[in-house]
């Protein structure tokens, strides 16, 4: 075993130019009323890591151009397509018309496990909330379904950002897995 130089990761990744004409996995993901300019970059690096469709940011959730989203996103911002609403309802709206399912990662009476998905769940989008409360009612009741992360110690949550590379990654294998 070696660790590979930079030079051959290099070798191994998409140019932007090529990501252009590359294909991206049925996933979007929105953020509502995330406060943390870190986390907002640090899940930017996760998007483009994982090739989803698009990032979604809503209400007070901090959008580019900003130097502290730009310092964690290493470039992210660059290659992952997003867009900023400041009002959820009409982001879920244009999801909607566009035949997205709307999946809340949130702890509900009915939240599946994350790594149950069927195919009827793709085109989807994953809509992550607020750091200190959650997706919030009002959004909660316009998702068609909600997933969660079994916690299996002490804290009910993970950070935002942590969560969305979990959950942004889990559904991108689901999708391979569920190809026919």
């Amino acid at each position: 075993m070696r660790k590979l130089p930079y030079e051959e990761l290099l070798e191994q990744r998409l140019k932007p130019e090529e990501l252009l004409h590359t294909a991206r996995h049925p996933v979007s993901v929105l953020l509502t009323n995330v406060r943390s300019l870190y986390n907002v970059g640090s899940i930017f690096r996760s998007a483009d890591a994982a090739r989803i469709e698009e990032l979604i940011l809503c209400g007070f959730t901090p959008h580019p151009p900003r130097k502290e989203i730009e310092k964690t996103a290493l470039g992210a911002v660059d290659t992952v397509p997003h867009r900023y609403y400041r009002h959820e309802h009409e982001a879920l709206e244009d999801l909607r018309s566009q035949g997205k399912r709307l999946i809340a990662v949130e702890l509900t009476d009915t939240a599946r496990v994350y790594d149950s998905w069927s195919l009827d769940l793709f085109p989807c989008c994953l809509i992550l909330g607020n750091e200190l409360v959650g997706v919030s009612d009002e959004v909660l009741r316009q998702c068609d379904d909600s997933i969660m992360i079994p916690m299996y110690g002490v804290k009910h949550s993970l950070n935002v950002s942590v969560a969305a590379g979990i959950v942004m990654f889990e559904a991108v294998r689901q999708w391979h897995l569920l190809q026919p």
